[in-house]
């Protein structure tokens, strides 16, 4: 079975969660696009729910299908968040971002009583750090931030390796906030709650890929079926 389809099934799984009346935050990649789709042909069918998008992309596939929209402001508490990962690790850490609309989803989660990451089984790590750590910054003073972000690894005895992130036209990217994104190559991440800490305290960067302790079950679909996994509390 392809990854798109492990995806889609994972999707398919997260409607579970889904009750009438819901505000749902909606969010954005590959594998939140399935869980838009989906959700769709149950608005079609009478399901009456309104979604509040993380992204511009994700607002025009959901517009697409017919699903609902909203903003955070006219929604400020969400009853549900549905949204991929680009790395899910112990304590369903994640780091996400590779779609670039961090920011958004890091707000729409922390606003949502609950956060369902889905995936396929090759996004579950044992440590954090394989995937690049996304992290969003103003357009001002850029060489000024990428110098305290190294400061910050070097801290932390983490590699040194960033790249600004450019789209397919070779320009640098742009969020959807109007910021740019470093992407970090810097390997396993012992402490992510420190790292988070140190970026979060440096005055150039707005957001991260670090998303620690958002998420509360993750559906991860695999060769074997699929897994349901809980945050422990306590």
């Amino acid at each position: 079975m392809t990854s798109d389809a492990l995806k889609r099934q994972a999707a398919a799984r997260a409607l579970d969660w889904v009750r009438p009346g819901m505000r749902l935050g909606l969010g954005t990649g590959s594998t939140a696009r399935h869980f838009v789709e989906l959700l769709g042909d149950r608005v079609r069918a009478g399901l009456d729910v309104v979604g509040v998008p993380t992204s511009e992309v994700t607002a025009a596939d959901a517009r697409r299908v017919g699903v609902p929209l909203a903003t955070l402001d006219q929604y400020p508490q969400l009853d549900l968040t549905i949204d991929g990962a680009d790395e899910i690790g112990p304590g369903l850490a994640l780091i996400k971002g590779g779609g670039g609309a961090l920011l958004r989803e890091k707000i729409v989660a922390a606003a949502s009583q609950h956060m369902i990451v889905i995936a396929d089984d090759s996004k579950l790590v044992a440590v954090l750090g394989a995937f690049p750590l996304p992290i969003e910054i103003v357009p001002f003073g850029i060489a000024a931030t990428e110098r305290a972000i190294g400061d910050v690894l070097r801290r932390l005895s983490l590699p040194v390796r960033m790249t600004l992130r450019v789209d397919a036209g070779g320009h640098p990217f742009v969020t959807d906030g109007g910021h740019r994104i470093i992407d970090a190559a810097i390997g396993p991440i012992a402490q992510p709650g420190v790292l988070a800490q140190g970026l979060t305290a440096i005055p150039g960067v707005v957001e991260h890929g670090l998303f620690l302790g958002l998420a509360r079950t993750a559906i991860v679909a695999g060769a074997s079926g699929i897994r349901v996994i809980e945050e422990r509390i306590g």
